[in-house]
């Protein structure tokens, strides 16, 4: 069989010519045309604006103030420690160890300050605190809640650490605290920072009366101790004075061996040179003595200190705490955004979401009707 070759009839196909498109023109932005948009819609913007406007002006006023009142603070004067200096010159005459100090006292300050214990029972002593939950039956931890708000917003800055402030040739701390008014956060900060200086105070007076109390105490039984000893090592000199009678009687020694001009080696555990009579003056001598101390100047200088320690009288004293580089101040400036700039972000958010708003409803109908002449040209 002979295979046929089967061709396609170039006939049979038909063409029928199709409708040219239109040619679309590269999309350009027309700010003209733009703007024209916007013209148009300006009364709808500009109410989107007014709405914006009127929220932000409520926002500004529910929006709680923020004063913050500063302060700047270094360690005491040497010359502002004079009354404490004196006290502990007297107490560290007499053997007392003391390591007090500016820089204690002003590290105390700060650990303090920094105390949510100590800023409870601040919070709790303060009248003018205490008199916003007056009549009114306030839960414990509703007050806890308050009291650790309060906390969070009192602050302690060590300068140093500070890169934003200029460098200093001094140690400064700056505390701070925040309320909703300028006043009140003054009197709060002012009136905490003299609430610890106070406690500082104290702990510092009572730090040295225990030290004092301390002192005595180890002193009494240090020389109760001694005095034990010294009437042990007597008993033993006794005891040892009548051992060496008992030798010299036997040995036949009356007289001290030195005045007869005889040499004689003496006993080393019990000494016979004084013979019996000498011996016996020494123990007379020995059993008369009723206080080990009289012949004892270490013990009697250790006794008279205790008793000067004992008739110390530590009396409390005031003394300032820190230096002030800057007094508890006043704010003259709210904190955050004022309220004109809230209502001018406001407007502008307001005029370019509604602006954008009429541009997209633009384009969106645009694109429709473009939609439209594509399927009737198809």
């Amino acid at each position: 069989m002979s295979t046929m070759d089967v061709k396609p009839q170039e006939d049979a196909i038909v063409s029928f010519p199709r409708p040219a498109l239109p040619a679309r023109q590269p999309q350009e932005i027309d700010l003209l045309a733009l703007t024209e948009i916007l013209w148009k819609a300006k009364k709808r913007i500009l109410s989107v604006v007014f709405c914006f406007v009127l929220l932000g002006l409520a926002v500004s006023l529910i929006l709680p103030q923020k004063w913050t009142s500063s302060s700047v603070i270094t360690p005491a004067e040497r010359n502002q420690l004079v009354p404490l200096d004196r006290l502990l010159a007297t107490v560290q005459v007499l053997d007392v160890d003391l390591s007090i100090d500016s820089t204690n006292i002003f590290e105390m300050f700060i650990k303090k300050f920094n105390s949510s214990v100590l800023l409870e029972e601040y919070v709790k002593s303060s009248p003018s605190l205490m008199s916003q939950f007056d009549d009114v039956d306030v839960d414990p931890r509703e007050l806890h809640r308050a009291i650790v708000a309060v906390s969070e917003r009192m602050k302690a800055v060590d300068d140093a650490g500070n890169k934003k402030e200029p460098v200093t040739p001094y140690h400064s701390w700056t505390l701070s605290f925040t309320g909703p008014q300028a006043e009140e956060a003054q009197s709060i900060l002012a009136g905490y920072m003299q609430f610890v200086e106070d406690k500082v105070v104290l702990q510092t007076m009572a730090n040295i009366h225990d030290t004092v109390m301390m002192k005595v105490q180890v002193e009494k039984q240090r020389l109760a101790l001694d005095r034990a000893q010294l009437e042990n090592a007597k008993k033993a000199k006794i005891k040892r004075l009548n051992y060496s009678l008992q030798v010299a009687k036997a040995a036949g020694i009356n007289k001290p061996v030195y005045s007869n001009g005889q040499a004689i080696k003496d006993d080393p555990d019990f000494s016979v040179t004084l013979g019996t009579e000498g011996i016996n003056k020494k123990l007379e001598i020995e059993k008369s003595i009723t206080d080990v101390s009289e012949l004892n100047a270490e013990i009697l200088n250790r006794e008279y200190r205790l008793q000067q320690l004992e008739a110390l009288n530590i009396k409390d004293i005031k003394f300032p705490v820190v230096n002030y580089q800057l007094s508890p101040s006043l704010p003259m400036k709210k904190e955050g955004p004022g309220k004109a700039l809230i209502i001018l972000l406001a407007a502008i958010v307001g005029g370019l979401l509604a602006s954008g708003g009429v541009l997209l409803q633009q384009a969106v109908r645009s694109r429709h009707d473009l939609a439209l002449l594509d399927g009737q040209a198809l």
